[in-house]
């Protein structure tokens, strides 16, 4: 099996300050992505949430490993009580007044297997619906 990142890159009809402070604010975070307590777009921030399906809710826990505004964003993922470790980058390229972000998650063969929860599918299926439709229709919206 071969351990690729996930990558997703979608094109949306914003400028890039918009996507930006869309996967950075809390409040805005919350309406398409998950309702984080806290987060800061600073080096070394840690934040944590839950999420899962309707049989079990996980615990994630997160630090932020790099930060360049408006351009690239990086933060740890991993599962409380569960090995692995994993890292989400959302990288943002203006086009024009449109904006091509480009989310790679790497490190999945490192979950457990086995765990249906944490199978690359599972993870394609969930970026695909948050980056594909909800942060697609957040960020277009008027």
């Amino acid at each position: 099996m071969k351990h690729e990142p996930f990558v997703i890159e979608r094109t949306y009809n914003a400028p890039v300050e918009k996507v930006w402070k869309a996967i950075t604010d809390k409040d805005e975070m919350k309406q398409w992505y998950f309702d984080i307590a806290e987060f800061k777009p600073e080096k070394g921030f840690e934040f944590t949430f839950d999420a899962g399906d309707k049989n079990v809710m996980y615990t994630h826990l997160c630090k932020i490993t790099e930060v360049i505004p408006h351009q690239k964003l990086s933060y740890s993922w991993a599962y409380q009580d569960f090995e692995g470790y994993t890292v989400v980058t959302f990288e943002l390229f203006p086009e024009g007044d449109q904006t091509r972000l480009k989310l790679t998650h790497t490190g999945l063969e490192t979950f457990p297997q086995g765990n249906p929860s944490f199978a690359r599918e599972s993870f394609a299926g969930g970026w695909t619906a948050i980056i594909g439709k909800s942060l697609k229709e957040f960020v277009e919206k008027v």
